[in-house]
């Protein structure tokens, strides 16, 4: 067996796909006015006894993670402690501190969700980045893809939360949520987020997911 270098030593190495893209979107998203957009919703402080909250610009640049990779709460912790592109674009040193958890990750979430804050915050982006020369062409590719719940999800009342729906694909069912992205075919670049139950047909979303100006799809 050949003896393994230590981590930090490597002879050889290359700046990947993921890592440049992340390097141009830190650079060109307006991360202060995003959070400024946040802040009047996200907790300053801890609760008594509690933990500090997490820098809400780390939080935002997590959640910008999940819809740019179509990761889960669970799959964007892990991909934090798996990827050293990703922790740099958070902003995160295993040495100091770990990655925020998947709870944490599902809770502010589910606060932009509560506030209607995503389609602000998207809306934003795709206006900074015009302002900045990035164009959306005429074309646009969609996607869509099931996010799975497990089937003891629960609410805080302890129900199913009623917008997890079940859906077929191939031969296997799943409970759970829809993500449908629109993704201009020049740049690569997302312009259009949406979220439905999982039972939502493909078609029924297509309409929202084109800016207008398309002359293929």
């Amino acid at each position: 067996m050949k003896q393994q270098t230590l981590a930090g030593f490597q002879k050889y190495g290359k700046t990947t796909r993921r890592a440049q893209f992340l390097g141009e979107m830190d650079r060109v998203v307006p991360w202060a006015e995003l959070t400024a957009v946040i802040e009047p919703s996200y907790p300053q402080a801890a609760p008594e006894g509690g933990r500090l909250a997490v820098p809400l610009e780390r939080m935002l640049r997590i959640y910008f993670l999940q819809q740019w990779f179509n990761l889960s709460d669970p799959g964007v912790e892990e991909a934090l402690y798996d990827s050293a592109a990703m922790r740099s674009f958070v902003g995160i040193d295993l040495g100091r501190e770990p990655a925020p958890d998947e709870t944490t990750v599902c809770k502010f979430r589910h606060r932009l969700e509560r506030h209607r804050l995503g389609k602000k915050i998207f809306a934003a982006v795709k206006q900074h980045l015009r302002e900045s020369g990035f164009k959306v062409t005429t074309g646009t590719i969609v996607d869509a893809t099931i996010i799975s719940a497990t089937s003891s999800t629960k609410n805080k009342d302890g129900k199913r939360d009623p917008e997890m729906h079940q859906t077929a694909k191939g031969n296997q069912w799943h409970l759970g949520m829809k993500a449908y992205f629109g993704v201009d075919s020049k740049t690569k670049m997302i312009h259009t987020v949406l979220a439905s139950a999982a039972n939502v047909a493909d078609r029924d979303a297509l309409p929202y997911l084109l800016h207008g100006n398309e002359t293929r799809v």
